[in-house]
């Protein structure tokens, strides 16, 4: 008697079997991991009530010709609904080659481009040093390391509104600079003399991150590289160079990325040093506000241009730098 016997299903078989589709995915997915998705879904939440909603609702404005005059108010008991109209992209392009778009827009964003590229490169190099001396053995070194940390711990409107007692006229600034025979440029006033007062500021603000984050990446470094290198001789800036600046590539990468975007974005510095004033020594996102909320009708629409603006240029130049990283690690090795 034949006795059929059913084999296991070929190969070809099982690649011709239908795979889940993305609905079955999700259930299945959350059914395993039901609680993750307990767990993020406040995050989530509050990330879009806080963040997804006004990006969008920024984003559907720069399609319009909104303003306070147009825009739905309340007076009184008499509510007066909106009246915008929606124009398409007429704000971004004149933003970037409408009449006056240079004053309005590029001298910004050449000043907002100096300004970060100088005070990160001066935070950097300035939080570096100190980190390298943090990192010898000296005497009353913890003391020295508190001292470096107030200007961080310190609220930052209490720094500035100090700065700006000190670089008044009269102020302790130009006191010192007089006492030693050098010009007293009047800091709150003079054009030139503003930015170079807004890069002073914010590398007083900025510096003991970089410190911070600089001496524990210092500290990472295994002490058995710097014996070997002085063993074969290298010299100190040999060492440095060698050994040190390859061993902090990972956080220095790290904290400039940071510094670059809290940088472009420095609000806090540029409004409460000037104010509505000095506007050449204006970045984007403080004339932005003064679009929005500084004069009278508020633009909404052109603020909100510079926000998405400021945003995109923001992700291209994380996307460029994060693969030129990405690049510089596989040649490395």
């Amino acid at each position: 008697m034949a006795v059929a016997v059913q084999g296991a299903p070929s190969k070809g078989s099982r690649d011709r079997e239908p795979r889940p589709g993305l609905v079955q995915r999700v259930k299945l997915s959350y059914s395993k991991y039901w609680y993750a998705y307990a767990m993020v879904a406040p995050v989530v939440i509050v990330l879009g009530v806080l963040v997804g909603y006004p990006l969008i609702n920024g984003i559907y404005l720069t399609l319009t010709d909104a303003n306070s005059l147009n825009s739905a108010r309340t007076i009184g008991v008499k509510h007066i609904p909106a009246s915008y109209h929606f124009i398409g992209l007429h704000n971004y392009a004149d933003v970037l080659w409408g009449p006056g778009s240079y004053d309005r827009f590029w001298s910004h964003f050449v000043w907002t481009i100096a300004w970060t590229v100088i005070c990160v490169t001066v935070t950097y190099a300035t939080g570096l040093g100190l980190a390298l001396l943090m990192n010898q053995k000296l005497r009353a070194r913890g003391l020295y390391r508190l001292l470096l940390i107030l200007p961080w711990a310190v609220p930052t409107f209490v720094t500035i509104f100090s700065w700006r007692l000190m670089l008044a006229d009269g102020g302790v600034v130009n006191a010192v600079l007089g006492s030693v025979g050098l010009p007293e440029p009047s800091w709150l006033a003079d054009p030139l003399a503003q930015k170079a007062a807004a890069i002073i500021v914010n590398t007083w603000v900025g510096v003991p991150f970089m410190m911070i984050s600089l001496l524990g990446g210092l500290q990472s470094i295994p002490a058995e590289l710097y014996e070997a290198a002085e063993m074969d001789g290298a010299t100190p800036w040999q060492r440095f160079r060698h050994v040190t600046l390859p061993g902090l590539r990972s956080v220095s990468s790290t904290v400039v990325l940071l510094g670059v975007i809290w940088t472009f974005n420095q609000f806090a510095v540029i409004f409460l040093l000037f104010g509505a004033g000095a506007p050449d020594a204006q970045i984007l996102v403080t004339w932005a506000y003064r679009l929005g909320f500084g004069q009278q009708p508020r633009d909404y629409a052109q603020s909100a241009t510079y926000g998405v603006l400021l945003l995109s240029i923001l992700i291209v130049f994380t996307s460029f730098y994060r693969r030129w990283l990405a690049r510089n690690e596989e040649a490395a090795g």
